[in-house]
């Protein structure tokens, strides 16, 4: 925590509390309050003084000092723990201040699913590049769900429902799920007059899903009906489960800003318009514990403001 210590001397004047544990830490960390001094670049006197300060406000121990190594006691290492999680937040903090006032630069990664990537970020990264030269954007689409530690993602976009823990989130949008078919279903499709029906009638399974099959439709938020499709076709994209469906193979559900065009243009009809499935939520999921330099907050006001539109 050295960096918070140099932001803390340098930025704000006088943070005496503040700078007491980062002495106290570095204690803990080295074992030694000499090692401690040189890590801070200050001298052993004033750790030991500023330490002993600690212990003489709390009227506690912290620290266990013998000749060959200082330890913390069971009250010390607690407080360490403390102390740990504080400190970072001090660092964040003065990052983010430092960081807010600067123009985004640099590689932004990310990722995204297929559809929404293609429909919505694309534009978005031409916009966020015409406007922050200075960046370049990394992106990755993929209906699988990719881990953004192991692959280094600064920012992930996820549509539907956030189950994965560890992660920090900003909702930015939300859509409707539609189930359509092609025109060249009409005469099926107008037989249909409830939800239950809809077992009669070939599906397209998209099993990027967790559950493809299974859909809860609602009649004004008071009549709700789980029905169970038949399929003989699974397809683990969306533009594929797409195109199955612009051929006429079968009914399938989408997010609305996927197919808003090809409703728009008739090749695709809303089947049961009257019946609702739930509407989902988009949100930017960023890292945990890591906070968010100037680019990556430039590209989610983006997305959240739809000034690339």
């Amino acid at each position: 925590m050295l960096n918070a210590y140099n932001k803390a001397s340098g930025s704000l004047g006088d943070l005496g509390n503040l700078r007491r544990l980062v002495y106290f830490v570095a204690v803990v960390e080295t074992g030694s309050f000499t090692a401690a001094a040189d890590r801070l670049g200050i001298t052993k006197a004033v750790v030991s003084q500023q330490v002993a300060r600690l212990e003489q406000e709390f009227r506690t121990s912290l620290l266990i000092r013998t000749t060959r190594k200082v330890q913390a006691t069971e009250a010390g290492l607690a407080f360490y723990q403390r102390c740990m999680l504080i400190l970072r937040d001090a660092e964040t903090a003065f990052d983010e201040l430092s960081d807010g006032v600067a123009e985004p630069s640099g590689v932004l990664r990310l990722t995204a699913p297929f559809d929404y990537g293609i429909n919505i970020i694309v534009p978005a990264i031409v916009a966020y590049t015409r406007r922050y030269p200075d960046c370049k954007v990394d992106a990755v689409f993929s209906d699988k769900t990719l881990d953004m530690m192991s692959s280094e993602f600064e920012l992930a976009i996820r549509v539907g429902w956030l189950t994965q823990t560890g992660l920090q989130g900003r909702k930015i949008g939300s859509f409707r799920q539609l189930l359509v078919a092609s025109p060249s279903m009409q005469s099926q499709i107008e037989q249909l007059s409830d939800p239950e029906d809809l077992t009669k009638l070939p599906f397209i399974a998209n099993s990027a899903l967790r559950e493809p099959l299974r859909w809860n439709f609602s009649l004004n938020d008071i009549e709700h009906k789980n029905v169970s499709m038949q399929t003989s076709i699974f397809l683990d994209a969306t533009l594929a489960v797409r195109e199955a469906v612009l051929k006429g193979a079968g009914l399938a559900v989408f997010p609305d800003y996927a197919i808003a065009d090809d409703l728009k243009s008739g090749r695709l009809m809303h089947v049961l318009p009257q019946w609702s499935l739930p509407t989902g939520g988009i949100h930017a999921v960023f890292p945990s514990a890591r906070f968010r330099p100037a680019k990556v907050r430039a590209f989610v006001d983006l997305l959240v403001n739809n000034k690339h539109q």
